[in-house]
């Protein structure tokens, strides 16, 4: 497979002062060019994948930035604009009384080659999600799937495209979406409308849209989906693990409901009366994770895996990345899942080991000072020396920017990663305090379960009402269903971070 890459480099750097371009130009990674920025009192710098470069002692004046800000497009509401027929983007950072006091000038490129990881997919028609952390590629990938739908499978393609991250800036949309049919969205709060109104006005066979970030919009998409179109999209979270936890976009796969299970049927699952279950057909039928510009994970049946999920159990999901001879490659991984407490530890498939105790696999790091932060703080790990051992994978910053075989296997193999700054016993320190709060995470939703189902029982046998402990919005709503299964009514009180359910009869 190869790559072609087009960034129309000449028209961002034709924006920028002389001062800023010039020494600019004479960047031998230019190329790698992720972004200028342009702070009002301060230097210009220019941003690449593993450092910043100070582009001019001169400082940034107000003239400066009218002169960028002069050569493209308005702003719009949201703070962006753009380079016409081009994918650069401009954000502007404004004081109190709206004048810009910094820009950043951010590099658009289309990647034409990326959609051949889940070229298959796409041609399936079935929904797919894309996730990913920010600059991952997740909007490349996008584009490319836009102009295989419409070019190559000759399918009606709409792209929604807010803030026009997607087809370019301008009237006429970038050619890296090929013959797709772009509607522009006036503001990102409109996003949900715009999609509502792509479907009923001109009849598309597939849509495309980039951050799906709000229940409108989540809600707007799975309206699309009952329709019967086929719907490609990116959503705000790295794994499928993110989005069902997330409260307001876990309707996209399917949502998560409590469900209180009979005396009989809790004794015969083997688990609390209170648990965890996928509420409705999920929006998307594949998630893919992109976990790396050469690597994704492919989660084929959405449904399936959000109910393995649920139940606390591995997840095995599909490895697909590029061999050194840019062949695709494909084996299935186990993605270790977060647990929901749905089983007694006792019960999980897992050892219990695998839950309590960390196997920690270390790469640059200092095992002395490691093990000293952890004596200092009494905290329980092991280090292991076999990545196929270990259930975290910790290394150092300057290790992990060089991406050795050792880190593309553990990322490969779905093994969490920690990456410290340096060698510190202060770092390490903080590690361990992460590590310690990721576990304290993991039982926050099955307590919470328990003492609402506590409470529920409390107020049927006559108490007025019960205040629970503060909880986060998402364990919150959890409690909120249960009372309202029980027909009993709630409520949320109390301001963040003390805000709590109080559950009470309906009066």
């Amino acid at each position: 497979m190869q790559r072609r890459i087009v960034d129309d480099l000449d028209a961002l750097l034709g924006i920028l002062p002389p001062f800023v371009s010039e020494p600019l130009r004479r960047q031998e990674d230019l190329s790698d060019l992720l972004e200028v920025v342009m702070d009002l009192g301060r230097a210009p710098e220019a941003r690449f994948p593993s450092h910043e470069v100070v582009l001019s002692e001169k400082e940034v004046v107000q003239e400066d930035l009218d002169y960028v800000a002069s050569r493209i497009s308005a702003f719009g509401d949201d703070n962006r604009a753009g380079i016409e027929r081009t994918l650069h983007r401009i954000s502007a950072i404004r004081n109190r009384r709206g004048r810009i006091v910094g820009l950043t000038c951010r590099v658009g490129r289309a990647v034409y080659g990326t959609v051949h990881f889940i070229e298959d997919l796409v041609q399936s028609g079935k929904s797919i999600l894309l996730l990913g952390r920010p600059g991952i590629g997740k909007t490349t990938m996008l584009r490319e799937v836009a102009r295989v739908l419409a070019d190559e499978l000759g399918k009606r393609v709409v792209v929604v495209d807010t803030s026009n991250e997607i087809a370019g800036d301008g009237d006429i949309p970038h050619p890296a979406i090929g013959h797709a049919r772009r509607m522009q969205v006036p503001t990102p709060t409109m996003q949900h409308a715009v999609m509502i109104e792509a479907v009923e006005n001109h009849m598309p066979q597939a849509i495309i849209i980039d951050e799906i970030g709000t229940e409108l919009e989540a809600a707007a998409a799975r309206t699309i989906a009952e329709r019967g179109v086929q719907l490609v999209g990116t959503a705000h979270g790295n794994t499928l693990e993110n989005l069902i936890l997330n409260p307001t976009l876990s309707d996209l796969v399917g949502g998560v409901q409590s469900v209180t299970l009979g005396d009989e049927e809790a004794r015969h699952r083997g688990t609390q009366k209170s648990i965890l279950e996928r509420k409705a057909p999920p929006t998307f039928d594949v998630v893919v994770e992109i976990q790396d510009f050469n690597r994704v994970a492919v989660h084929a049946n959405v449904s399936e895996a959000v109910d393995v999920f649920l139940r606390g159990q591995p997840v095995i999901r599909e490895a697909r990345w590029m061999d050194e001879n840019g062949v695709l490659q494909k084996k299935m991984e186990r993605a270790v899942p977060f647990a929901t407490s749905e089983e007694p530890a006792a019960k999980r498939k897992e050892p219990r080991d695998n839950i309590v105790v960390p196997r920690i696999y270390i790469f640059g790091i200092n095992r002395a000072k490691l093990e000293q932060a952890a004596r200092e703080r009494q905290a329980d790990i092991r280090i292991v020396s076999g990545l196929n051992e270990a259930t975290v994978f910790v290394t150092c910053k300057a290790f992990y920017r060089r991406k050795p075989q050792v880190v593309r296997d553990a990322e490969l193999a779905g093994i969490p990663i920690y990456v410290l700054k340096n060698n510190t016993i202060g770092e390490m320190r903080q590690f361990l305090e992460s590590l310690h709060s990721n576990r304290r995470r993991t039982d926050d939703v099955g307590m919470a379960l328990k003492e609402a189902e506590e409470a529920i029982a409390r107020v049927m046998n006559g108490t007025e009402s019960v205040q629970l402990s503060p909880r986060s919005s998402y364990v919150r709503r959890l409690q909120h269903l249960m009372a309202e299964r029980s027909h009993l009514a709630s409520r949320s009180t109390g301001k963040e971070p003390q805000r709590r359910v109080e559950i009470f009869r309906v009066i």
